[in-house]
């Protein structure tokens, strides 16, 4: 958690005012995807444990076009298995996925 709260502070102090957004943008995608493969794996970066089911084999790069400019994602890679973000669902174009889960929120939010 104290990592995620570091990485937003660094992108708040290394952000322009003209890239502001797409790099917020950029740097909670990239904590979203941290935390999902976490839970994927069963174990935190650099985390032993015993419920752990594999390790992190680096990441691949993948551009993502969206309003905001180009965002450049890096997708972690498993040694067994796959994984690939669910808001980048490959016939979903990413804002009408990123609209569903705000609305999602506001309401669960509202409820």
């Amino acid at each position: 958690m104290t990592d995620d709260r570091v990485a937003l502070i660094e992108a708040f102090q290394k952000a322009d005012d003209g890239n502001f957004l797409r790099s917020l943008a950029e740097t909670v995608l990239q904590i979203l995807m941290e935390a999902d493969v976490d839970g994927l794996i069963g174990a935190g970066r650099y985390e032993r444990s015993g419920e752990r089911s594999t390790y992190r084999n680096g990441y691949r790069e993948r551009s993502l076009d969206t309003r905001l400019g180009s965002l450049n994602l890096k997708i972690p890679k498993l040694r067994t298995g796959s994984y690939f973000p669910g808001f980048l669902e490959p016939r979903k174009t990413v804002e009408k996925a990123l609209v569903a889960v705000i609305q999602e929120a506001w309401i669960a939010g509202g409820a």
